[in-house]
Formats: structure tokens, C-alpha cells, sequence
């Protein structure tokens, strides 16, 4: 008898689902020219049928395991020295899993927000359309680097931690494929690669715009009873939702409108002029006036509590890596008193989760940037000093990116200095390449007679570029700073201000977007600071 067309599709389609329900998985980083990292116990794992066996081979090691009651595995392969030469690792349940191509090497978590995100090439049709990395056409024609490779972890929110994420797989360095990578990440291995001569692997998981707190975990948003205004300022926003969703419909309908007018209106008084292109620096000078209206944030959104933990580093966990770089704060600005806590707290949940002890964790502190809805002009300064008390966690560090910036624009295209920068930090304190890592570092400062003696530690050196000391204020105990000089003498500088006859506070770059030009004989920028706490 024969089946109807439909029927025998239908037969097929649960007769191949049967055939496959059981086929052993692998977790997300784990693809062809994988990097794994060397000098630590390997965690391999994934899901399979509940009880299956699971036999796993990497070069001359085997482990066997069984999948538990929930489906999933893991298994453990021995500390493996560096090796460039690529090898197959082969899993077997019911069925036969092989990567290609698997070297081992340095592994390096990067994540964050934008200043991460940004790839070494613009790309057409998404909001990083415009480059955001100086001489890029020439980085991308000399990156011939087949043993730096980069994993980029799709953007994703989850409400409940996920077992996997979205990728595009682990790529080899090629003038083809580092337009995609992370600038930052890609130029941090890019000078630790030329310095180790070892694989070194980027797993790229970032996500524009986004705060902290998305990239806590829900456990570590549970440490803390103050922790709890994040979560009810989270809950207030999806309360406002639906009548926010309203309005912004409401506004964006109007814009959209205006915003076509403004267009015909533009192209019409271009074509009076000559050149014609002249049409489009009036819409242009219009939509900066008029920008679109902002979506309101509610269910699903990036801003949601451990919803990037969730979707973009659960997923990831144990893989074996030696560190975590991070560029992240921009988002936190505006509520920088809650910064220290908490991303002490994700410092700490991550390298929990991770279970492999402290491993080393290298952030960028906040470039110079102008934010023109900020009235103080000071809130990123107060950010980076979040950042800066952070260091007292063991084995973080940071890097300095003041003098990398540009006041108007957030977004700073000396990625290869800032990944420099970075790189020393891991050239000193993990593989031993000594030298100096950061910049002048606040220590004290006492009275002098009129004047304040500032000490560092880390300055060595000492200078400020052939000019005067930029961007130093003094105070006295009415708590007004006033412009201040300062003379520099061997590793501290005297600072003084006419107006300030008795001072008792001196700060320097407390701004957003300080000219700052105090740097130590390595050529790293001073750390901005503060001695008051008002």
C-alpha cells in the first residue's frame, strides 16, 4: 500500500528525529581550529541521551564518561603543553563528533559593552557601519595570523542561565575574517602572539550599551541586600512598559513624519544649490536637532539583570582559559556609586563559575570623553575612580586609555593602544616579560607650606610632556577647587594655586574629558585621582 505524499513526509521526518533525539552535543566553543588553553585541566563537555556513554580523544589522552540523568557530560583531559600544530578532537556517543584543526594555546575571555563589541572593520548595514579603528584597511591587509583566533558569542538575553549560545565558530586570523573580531581583543593577541610565539585564542562576548548588572550572575546579584535596587529599579521598567511602549509609538510615528518632511524639505533646497550634496548636510544638521525617539526598555531587553550572564557566559562555562579582559562602564556613568560593588561582585561570581581560581581579570579604565547631557562634567571621572578602587581585588589591573579618547566621541578608534596597553599588563604579571604596566598612581599628599606634595607609586620618570602640568585643581576646607601649577620633582609634584592659600584637597583629570599629561618614563598616562572623598 502506499502512503499519501504528506503521510510518508510525516513518517520520515519522526523516523529522523528518532535517529538524532540521541546524537552526543557539544558546548558552543567547542568547533573546528578551536583553541584550548594550555597549562590547566581541559573540561570537554556537552549533552547526550541520559546514560549514554561517551568516549572523548585529544591527541594521545581518551576520557570516558556517562551522560547523566539531565543528558549532560563533561569530562577532564590532562594539562597539555602549547602546540601550533593542529590536531583532532573526536567524541563518540551514538554517534562520531570531529573537530578540525584544534591547537592549544592562550585563551582570553573579551567582553563588555560597544568599546569591546567594535570590530576591526566597519560593517555595512549594522550600527557599526562607520569605522571605529584608525588605519584600519592596513591592519586588515597585514593580518595574517592563522594561530590567533576569535569565537564571537551572538548578543543574547536570557532570563534563566543558558546551556548554549549562538556562534560563529572559531576562526583563524586572515585579511578575510579580522574585519569581524574585536579591535581591542585582536590587538591585545596580536602582541602577545608576537611576543609567546603560542596559539592565542579570543572568546568575543559582548554586547553595545549594556551595564554591569546584565552581566552578573542572578548568584551574585544575590549576595547583597543593596543589590536590591537593581532589581526593583528593573521591575519598576517593565511595569512602565506597556504605557511607555504607547507613548514611544506614539512619538516615533510623529518623528517618522517630520522626519520625512525634513528630508523632502532638504533635497529641495539642495537642488537650488550647487553642489547638490549640500541637501544632505541640512538633513544631516536636522537629524542631529531631531534625533529619533528611544525605545523604551522592557521584557527580553539587554539592561535586563543577569540577562547577559545568562545568555552569554553561562554557556561558556568551565572552558579553560587564563584570563578575562574587559572594556565596560560608559553604561554604569550616570550611577557610578553603585559601580565598585558590583563589579567587584561580577569579578568575583565569574571567577567562581569559571572554577579556576583567580584567574587574571584586565579591564580599560574610561577614555576622555565629553557627555554633553552631563552637567557636572565630571561623571565619568567618578566612574573611573569605581574602576581604580576596584583593583583591590587580587590579580586585576587595569589600563589606562585617558589621552586615547576624543572629547567628542565615545568611542575611541586607538584600539591598538588601548590593546597594547592591556597586553602589558598580561606581559608582566603572567608570562614574565617585566617591565613597566601601568601609569603614575596616587599614593598621598601632605602639606608643604601654600602647597600639597603629591606622591605616586609607578613613576619613574615622572613628566608631563614638555608643558605644564594639565588638569590639576586644589581646595581648601570651603571645598571649592581652584585651577592649581605644579612642579615636578623626581617621582611627585608640589602643587600649588594663588587661590588657595590653605589647601587640604588636590585632584587631577576630574573631568570627563581632562587634558591629561602627567605619564612616567614608560609613557603611561598618570591615573586620575582625588585626595577628598566629598
Amino acid at each position: 500500500m502506499k502512503l499519501p505524499l504528506q503521510l510518508l513526509a510525516l513518517v520520515v521526518s519522526v523516523v529522523l528525529a528518532a535517529d538524532t533525539r540521541g546524537d552526543v552535543t557539544l558546548a558552543p566553543l567547542f568547533t573546528d581550529h578551536a583553541v584550548l588553553q594550555r597549562d590547566k585541566p581541559v573540561p570537554v563537555w556537552g549533552r547526550a541521551d541520559p546514560g549514554e556513554p561517551v568516549l572523548v580523544k585529544f591527541r594521545d589522552q581518551s576520557r570516558q564518561t556517562t551522560a547523566g540523568a539531565d543528558g549532560r557530560w563533561i569530562v577532564y583531559l590532562d594539562a597539555l603543553p602549547a602546540s601550533s600544530e593542529g590536531a583532532e578532537l573526536a567524541v563518540t556517543g551514538k554517534n562520531i563528533l570531529t573537530l578540525r584543526d584544534v591547537v592549544v594555546g592562550e585563551v582570553w575571555l573579551c567582553a563588555g559593552q560597544s568599546n569591546m563589541e567594535f570590530t576591526v572593520e566597519a560593517r555595512a548595514g549594522t550600527w557599526q557601519a562607520r569605522s571605529r579603528v584608525a588605519n584600519a584597511p592596513a591592519e586588515i591587509a597585514a593580518a595574517s595570523f592563522p594561530l590567533i583566533r576569535h569565537v564571537r558569542i551572538a548578543p543574547t538575553v536570557a532570563e534563566t542561565p543558558a546551556d548554549t549560545a549562538p556562534t560563529g565558530g572559531w576562526q583563524p586570523t586572515t585579511p578575510q575574517t579580522v574585519g569581524g573580531f574585536t579591535a581591542v581583543g585582536y590587538f591585545f593577541a596580536r602582541d602577545i602572539f608576537q611576543k609567546l610565539g603560542v596559539p592565542v585564542g579570543l572568546v568575543h562576548s559582548s554586547s553595545g550599551g549594556t551595564p554591569v548588572e546584565s552581566w552578573l550572575s542572578p548568584a551574585a546579584l544575590a549576595t547583597r541586600p543593596d543589590f536590591a535596587v537593581v532589581t526593583a529599579r528593573w521591575r519598576q521598567a517593565l511595569a512602565d512598559y506597556p504605557a511607555n511602549q504607547s507613548a514611544y509609538e506614539a512619538a516615533l510615528a510623529a518623528w517618522t513624519k517630520a522626519e520625512a518632511t525634513a528630508k523632502r524639505d532638504a533635497t529641495a533646497a539642495g537642488a537650488k544649490t550647487k553642489p547638490k550634496s549640500d541637501g544632505q548636510k541640512i538633513y544631516a544638521a536636522w537629524l542631529q536637532k531631531n534625533p529619533p525617539p528611544r525605545a523604551p526598555r522592557g521584557p527580553g531587553d539587554s539592561w535586563t539583570p543577569a540577562g547577559l550572564f545568562n545568555g552569554m557566559i553561562n554557556p561558556l562555562l568551565p572552558y579553560a582559559l587564563r584570563g578575562a579582559l574587559w572594556y565596560q562602564g560608559e553604561s554604569n556613568a550616570d550611577r557610578a556609586a553603585e559601580y565598585p560593588a558590583l563589579f567587584a561582585a561580577m569579578i568575583t561570581a565569574w571567577r567562581a563559575h569559571f572554577g579556576q581560581g583567580d584567574f587574571p581579570f584586565y579591564w580599560v579604565n574610561l577614555a576622555n570623553y565629553k557627555i554633553p547631557a552631563d552637567p557636572t562634567a565630571a561623571a565619568w571621572a567618578f566612574l573611573r575612580e569605581a574602576q581604580t578602587q576596584t583593583l583591590a581585588l587580587p590579580n586585576t589591573g587595569q589600563a589606562l586609555a585617558i589621552d586615547l579618547g576624543s572629547p567628542t566621541d565615545i568611542h575611541p578608534t586607538n584600539k591598538q593602544d588601548v590593546g597594547r596597553r592591556l597586553a602589558l599588563l598580561a606581559k608582566n604579571r603572567v608570562y614574565g616579560v617585566t617591565g613597566d604596566d601601568t601609569g603614575p598612581t596616587f599614593a598621598d599628599a601632605g602639606r608643604e607650606g601654600p602647597a600639597l606634595r603629591v606622591r605616586f607609586t609607578h613613576a619613574s620618570g615622572l613628566n608631563s610632556r614638555d608643558k605644564p602640568t594639565q588638569s590639576l585643581e586644589l581646595a581648601g576646607a570651603d571645598k571649592v577647587f581652584h585651577p592649581a601649577t605644579a612642579k615636578i620633582e623626581r617621582e611627585s609634584l608640589l602643587v600649588s594655586s594663588p587661590a588657595v592659600k590653605d589647601p587640604v584637597a588636590v585632584r587631577y583629570a576630574w573631568r570627563n574629558a581632562p587634558a591629561a599629561n602627567l605619564f612616567n618614563g614608560a609613557g603611561l598616562p598618570a591615573v586620575p585621582f582625588r585626595s577628598d572623598r566629598w
